[in-house]
């Protein structure tokens, strides 16, 4: 029997169409929302924009008025000295944005002398009181560059010495600490720590639940790679994460990490924290944010 008497042409070049169509939806990310300020809105992931890098033409306020703008749920800084705390605090309290950390103690000197340990001490009990302040619960530590005449696993036995000092300072004030692997590829030449399972070692070492690691997929990705593989090895230290894509430290969707799968594995896992985005927008805030979005459109 002829089938032509039920499938007509122009029906078998629909049922094509709705076939072609339907694949193209599985392909693709998701489509942004149609509000374009409101694409901090993201599907999966709550998103923090650091407000160092994204709108960096504008004064630091209107950096976090332009982050509530699009829509962004929190924001993240670098250190906090220098800054107008009492009109970030206000401001933040005005567009309900919330503090996802800042950075505490920074590159120099040293966490991993000993000889600076008083002085971390001194300064993560400041920052401790800022961050109550502010109502921000993470503040990020960075171990510190080479120091002469010692070996790295001497320099990370001393990060593991300055935080089990402060440690009980995080506590009292209820604030987490978050050590911060860097990639000496690219970026930080010299520095001790990089690689995700050094932190994680360094933290399991001073075992306690408000010391963790600052996970910056970007540091990660130049430093060891998978991404996803170490991510599930390591997620009783995770604390935070942060995102960029590589070469070029830009926005998610701009090189060669296939943000999707990554986004995902974090929420796998069970990860509901905020995610910094510490990358430079390629072709300005409005596409990045764009990115960020199909970025996190996975099912």
């Amino acid at each position: 029997m002829s089938h032509s008497r039920f499938f007509s042409r122009r029906a078998l070049l629909g049922a094509g169409a709705f076939l072609a169509a339907t694949s193209r939806s599985f392909a693709q990310p998701l489509a942004a929302p149609a509000q374009a300020k409101k694409l901090g809105l993201t599907p999966h992931t709550r998103f923090a924009l650091n407000a160092e890098i994204w709108f960096g033409d504008k004064p630091f306020l209107e950096r976090v008025r332009a982050a509530a703008d699009l829509g962004y749920p929190s924001l993240e800084f670098w250190p906090w000295r220098g800054k107008d705390l009492a009109a970030l605090g206000k401001l933040c309290a005005e567009l309900r944005l919330e503090i996802a950390q800042f950075t505490a103690w920074g590159f120099t000197p040293g966490m991993n002398d000993p000889a600076n340990h008083a002085a971390v001490e001194l300064e993560i009990t400041e920052s401790c009181k800022v961050a109550n302040d502010l109502g921000c619960k993470l503040m990020t530590v960075v171990g510190g560059n080479d120091q002469p005449g010692m070996t790295r696993d001497l320099m990370h036995a001393h990060i593991t010495s300055a935080l089990k000092r402060v440690a009980p300072i995080a506590e009292q004030h209820g604030v987490t600490l978050i050590l911060e692997p860097m990639n000496i590829r690219v970026d930080h030449k010299g520095h001790c720590l990089y690689g995700t399972e050094a932190a994680v070692k360094i933290c399991r070492a001073v075992n306690s639940p408000f010391v963790k690691v600052n996970w910056d997929l970007y540091h990660a990705q130049l430093a060891e790679g998978d991404l996803c593989g170490h991510l599930a090895d390591g997620f009783d230290q995770l604390g935070y994460a942060q995102v960029a894509d590589t070469p070029g430290r830009n926005e998610p969707g701009t090189g060669e990490i296939h943000y999707p799968r990554v986004l995902k594995q974090l929420h796998e896992l069970g990860y509901r924290g905020y995610v910094g985005l510490e990358c430079w927008p390629k072709d300005g805030e409005a596409k990045a944010a764009e990115r960020v979005w199909a970025a996190d459109s996975w099912s």
